[in-house]
């Protein structure tokens, strides 16, 4: 067993290394183009961003079966909330890497009929579906931690024995005509700052925030749902795989669960 997950482990950096290059290669294909690089140049890319892509497919033949064991992992946990996005992101994520098997069957030519694009679609579409189900559990733990910090700054302000909320009466007040808009930008900002202090005070979610988020445009524009371009693609991509990457070097950067 052990030796399975230093096997796991090590093809899971591999695999994200693979990643980097293949959207870095995008990138460069992309800034080659638009700077007139002689085609043959432009090809030889173009074939090592595909090499890059059948490689790190070659690389993710086991994950389904470990996104299956992380979804029935994540079954047990006691937010209710919680369990279902993870659950559900860890399934689509299964059904995603399933989709990615076949493509690289039928791309190395062990199953020469299979309808790749067809496939890709249906990768790309759990894909996405995964995404979305990360997103909504960032945004929900991101709504948790506000709540805790502004309980937290309640009760510092009422020891301190100072009014602890921003509704105040007086000139410009929600009371007074005109007062409402600057009231309500003041708000605004109130929670952009906390918002702010909440994600600088917790780096995994910060990282998982910018990660998803990144990966949420690969999706969108292969199944046309949002065209953003090979450029911004390869940016996110690569901008993607490096935290990732980051998470390999510094487990604690990682989100639990």
């Amino acid at each position: 067993m052990d030796a399975w997950v230093r096997f796991s482990a090590q093809s899971q950096a591999r695999e994200r290394l693979c990643r980097a290059a293949q959207y870095a290669c995008s990138l460069l294909g992309h800034a080659l183009q638009r700077h007139g690089a002689s085609p043959v140049l432009q090809k030889q890319i173009r074939q090592l961003e595909g090499h890059l892509s059948l490689g790190r497919k070659l690389l993710r033949l086991g994950n389904s079966a470990d996104a299956l064991e992380s979804a029935k992992r994540a079954v047990h946990l006691s937010d209710v909330v919680l369990r279902f996005c993870i659950t559900v992101s860890h399934l689509n994520r299964a059904l995603y890497f399933a989709c990615d098997n076949v493509l690289w069957a039928g791309k190395s030519g062990l199953a020469p009929r299979v309808d790749q694009e067809k496939w890709a679609q249906r990768s790309f579409r759990y894909y996405l579906f995964s995404l979305i189900m990360n997103l909504s559990r960032d945004a929900y733990e991101i709504r948790l931690l506000m709540e805790q910090e502004t309980s937290a700054y309640g009760r510092r302000m009422k020891v301190s024995g100072v009014p602890g909320g921003v509704e105040t009466g007086g000139p410009g007040g929600s009371g007074s005509p005109g007062g409402c808009l600057p009231q309500l930008a003041l708000k605004f900002r109130l929670r952009v700052l906390l918002l702010a202090r909440v994600l600088r005070g917790h780096p995994p979610l910060l990282l998982d925030v910018l990660r998803n988020a990144c990966d949420l445009f690969i999706p969108l524009d292969k199944l046309g749902l949002w065209r953003c371009g090979p450029g911004i693609v390869g940016l996110c991509g690569l901008i993607s795989s490096i935290l990732s990457i980051l998470t390999l070097i510094c487990p604690w950067l990682r989100l639990k669960p």
